[in-house]
């Protein structure tokens, strides 16, 4: 089983690597100095960050049970259904 497991982990680690390496290889046109592009790349880790440290947090506050109802939150399952 150990065996099983370091193996995996080596698998993933070469494909991660492998894949890394490819995405290294992108060739370079002018779309991607386009100043929408350029804004977008300073942007991104901006909204990453704010998702993953306040947004998520804060849905999962709401969707709590006890709270979903004050906050108006519906699960996903019921949005457009009729009880």
């Amino acid at each position: 089983m150990k065996r099983l497991i370091i193996a995996s982990l080596i698998a993933m680690t070469l494909g991660v690597c492998t894949g890394a390496a490819v995405a290294l290889e992108d060739d370079y046109d002018d779309t991607q100095s386009h100043p929408l592009r350029v804004a977008a790349y300073l942007a991104y880790p901006i909204g990453f960050t704010a998702e993953w440290l306040v947004l998520r947090p804060l849905h999962y506050i709401m969707s709590r049970p006890y709270l979903e109802s004050m906050f108006g939150h519906a699960q996903h399952e019921e949005v457009g259904t009729y009880h």
